[in-house]
């Protein structure tokens, strides 16, 4: 409210100040009151229709609020500010009609809806049947619209046999609201009105959106549902008045007063999502786009469904334990132990040994990851999670591997465009270390980037050219004319890993050895990049320089790079640069937003990596041990 210039205050309201009121619930009886005595004017506010992941009697705050000074979306006896936008805005702008169609195969494709915590395991009943979609007992829409109470109990029976007489012998579904799923309150049917096999209850949390997908007709009194339906191709009847009733996209039992606009899908979507709302990104702390507060929502729902049954993460090193449990423990604890639980998907760090009879998952670092190395204990903001292999490991398949070969989803490569650019204006790398640039050797410039030569991706990503010495070498001999210079390895640098190079060495092949020097700066400054298989090669591409692998990394054999590497026959898809990078650093990887705490989208790390808000190693290795140690009990040591 503050941040949409509707600061809340107590006291007693002027003539010209305002109350608010959350709807026509109970306690705004008091706040109308309070508005016929002042005179002042009411404002009330409602949940926006997408909301979150789980009703708000489960506690979760909603991502947008309805904030309407005429009345409230459900109420028909007046119009609010919804009715008035639809009935009178011109929607000629194509950019905003653009910006509906995109928001409304984003909804489609990841099958969001109000709440988005359905369970992705369970399966919609067979396609082929009428949906009839339950609400709950006192539903504001019902009683403001003149249907609560023994009316509404005939009315949702009538529509149950209406659906009968409309479909003789076609298999009917009640879904059962919500809130009556999780025992919040009570619905309109039960199981007394299953009265034969071609009728069933659907009290399963499974997605509404195949629900939808499978239904040849869909019933509804007032239901947001039937909004979703619209959106998903259907023309749903509607026995009330809801907002969405009446345009021309409904089947409509109760004609309207008032609206006679013949409205397309586009329209209604970007009247109700687009322009109504207001949308709050509690990451930034700031009200946003509709997109933006769905990226944020897509990053909380991947994070619950991937972590809600909980983990045993295996043989995981203490100063690691606490992040791991930030980051994978929001909704289930992670039990850290030496022995895998065959009861729980396992956490495994990288390539390390893993046993068979158990479900996996491979734990590393990911490609926006921190302001400092891993090797001094710098906590990540990304971490990645692969069910099926690891992506510096050409040997077999990977997650990363699947997405990138998927078709991207839509608005994926936009929003990576912008990803891109972002980083690029940032000038932002892997570690983000820092570092001067000095004057270079005129001429065309290849950056050779040293590595780890105990890296597992050298390990199992190269066969020819395995040492840094070795590629300075091979890139000499076929570039005898270019200025190479020579990056050693951060880790290298700080004495923490082995891949040292004497210097009169790498000077007999380099023109330059450029120690401490800020990787992300540098790119800027030369014309090609020759590596094994190091992310600076990604991050080459972000910035458009062209690359030669002499490996396997991730991101050869995508007709991206020049590869002189055995690359793996599989990688025979060719996405563009931009789909490519949304598999790479936002399908892939999960982010934790270190000011908020949550689960956040990429852009949120990059944000953060910019301004330097970031975790901080911690000062002594031995506290490091001592934390970890204590990692498994959260109520010790986080808040």
């Amino acid at each position: 409210m503050d941040l949409s210039g509707l600061p809340l205050r107590t006291g007693w309201p002027g003539e010209t100040g305002r109350v608010a009121v959350w709807g026509h619930s109970a306690v705004s009886r008091r706040g109308e009151w309070v508005a016929r005595k002042s005179g002042a004017g009411l404002i009330r506010i409602e949940d926006a229709f997408l909301r979150s992941l789980f009703p708000g009697r489960a506690g979760e705050p909603p991502l947008g609020l309805l904030i309407d000074h005429s009345g409230v979306h459900y109420d028909p006896s007046r119009a609010s500010d919804l009715e008035t936008l639809l009935a009178t805005h011109p929607f000629d702008d194509h950019a905003l009609i653009e910006a509906a169609h995109l928001g409304m195969a984003r909804l489609k494709d990841g099958q969001f809806c109000k709440y988005a915590g359905f369970d992705p395991d369970l399966a919609a009943p067979a396609p082929g049947y009428v949906l009839v979609v339950d609400q709950v007992r006192g539903d504001a829409s019902l009683r403001h619209g003149g249907l609560d109470g023994p009316l509404s109990e005939h009315l949702f029976h009538d529509m149950l046999v209406q659906a009968q007489l409309d479909f003789p012998g076609a298999r009917i579904v009640i879904r059962t609201h919500p809130e009556s799923i999780d025992g919040h309150r009570a619905g309109h049917f039960s199981q007394a009105d299953v009265t034969g096999p071609h009728i069933t209850l659907c009290t399963a949390p499974s997605s509404p959106w195949e629900l939808l997908e499978g239904a040849i007709a869909v019933y509804t009194v007032s239901s947001q549902l039937g909004f979703e339906a619209i959106f998903a191709g259907h023309r749903p009847r509607v026995w009330g008045l809801p907002f969405y009733a009446g345009w021309g996209l409904t089947e409509d039992q109760t004609l309207h007063p008032r609206r006679h606009r013949k409205l397309t899908r586009a329209q209604l979507f970007a009247g109700a999502m687009l322009l109504y709302p207001q949308w709050y990104d509690p990451c930034r702390d700031a009200l946003c786009r509709f997109d933006e507060a769905l990226d944020h929502l897509e990053a909380l729902r991947r994070a619950w469904r991937e972590d809600r049954k909980g983990y045993a993460a295996l043989n995981m090193r203490l100063w690691k334990r606490p992040h791991l449990q930030a980051f994978f423990g929001r909704w289930q604890r992670l039990r850290f132990t030496n022995t895998p639980d065959p009861a729980r998907v396992n956490l495994v760090w990288g390539s390390a040994p893993a046993p068979e009879d158990v479900q996996i998952r491979r734990v590393e670092d990911g490609f926006l990851r921190s302001r400092g190395l891993g090797a001094a204990l710098t906590p990540p903001l990304s971490l990645i999670t692969d069910d099926l292999g690891l992506y510096f490991d050409p040997q077999k398949p990977s997650r990363l591997e699947a997405l990138i070969a998927a078709p991207p989803p839509p608005g994926a490569q936009a929003r990576a465009a912008r990803l891109r650019q972002m980083i690029r204006d940032a000038g932002l790398s892997k570690y983000n270390l820092g570092g001067d640039l000095p004057d270079l050797p005129p001429g065309h410039r290849i950056l050779v980037p040293g590595q780890v030569e105990d890296d597992a991706s050298i390990c199992l990503g190269t066969s020819r050219v395995r040492t840094n010495l070795a590629l300075l070498q091979e890139c000499r001999a076929q570039n005898p004319e270019a200025v190479i210079l020579y990056k050693p390895h951060p880790d290298v640098e700080a004495g923490l890993r082995p891949g040292a190079i004497p210097e009169p060495d790498a000077l007999r092949y380099a023109d330059q050895v450029l120690p401490s020097t800020d990787a992300a700066q540098l790119l800027a400054h030369v014309q090609e990049v020759w590596t094994m298989t190091s992310t600076l090669g990604f991050e080459a591409l972000l910035r458009d320089v062209p690359v030669t692998t002499l490996g396997a990394p991730f991101y050869a054999g995508w007709g991206l790079t020049r590869d002189l590497g055995d690359i793996p026959a599989r990688r025979h898809a060719r996405p563009s640069l931009d789909a490519f990078i949304h598999a790479a650093l936002i399908a892939y990887p999960r982010y934790r937003d270190p000011v908020s705490g949550l689960p956040c989208p990429a852009e949120i790390a990059a944000l953060r990596l910019s301004q330097g808000h970031t975790p901080k190693p911690p000062l002594l290795r031995a506290l490091a041990k001592l934390q970890g140690a204590f990692a498994a009990y959260p109520q010790i040591w986080r808040r």
